[in-house]
């Protein structure tokens, strides 16, 4: 049984449905207050770009950890990753109306900006000899 738990859990599968529904949930949350479909709407679409994002974070950050040296290396690459995140958050809301945006990405961006520091650092630390 804990092979199959350690096997459904590390598969990127199983965290792409967790990211859809734990924060496509918070945005439908986020603007319960507005007449539906509203919430719903926000909720598949805050869903798909969590999902979307889980799967591509990580090669972002890899693919520009290469591209700098030194203490840049280390804070450069979740900076941008996260910058380009929320810009690709707020666009697509706005184009889709949603109505609480700021209340609907804090959550993932809080999450996804918070991966991509530890995803980075962890990868740094473990170059060093």
């Amino acid at each position: 049984m804990n092979a199959l738990i350690r096997r459904v859990a590390g598969h990127s599968v199983t965290h792409v449905l967790f990211a859809f529904v734990g924060m496509g949930s918070w945005a439908v949350f986020s603007n319960r207050a507005h007449p539906m479909p509203e919430p719903v709407v926000a909720g598949v679409v805050q869903g798909t770009l969590s999902a979307c994002l889980t799967l591509t974070l990580k090669t972002i950050i890899d693919r520009l950890a290469a591209r700098f040296s030194g203490s840049k290396r280390l804070w450069l690459p979740p900076l941008i990753a996260s910058s380009v995140s929320a810009c690709v958050l707020l666009a697509i809301h706005k184009a889709s109306g949603t109505p609480e945006i700021l209340a609907t990405i804090s959550l993932p961006m809080t999450v996804a900006t918070s991966y991509a520091v530890i995803y980075n650092y962890s990868r740094q630390t473990a170059r060093r000899p």
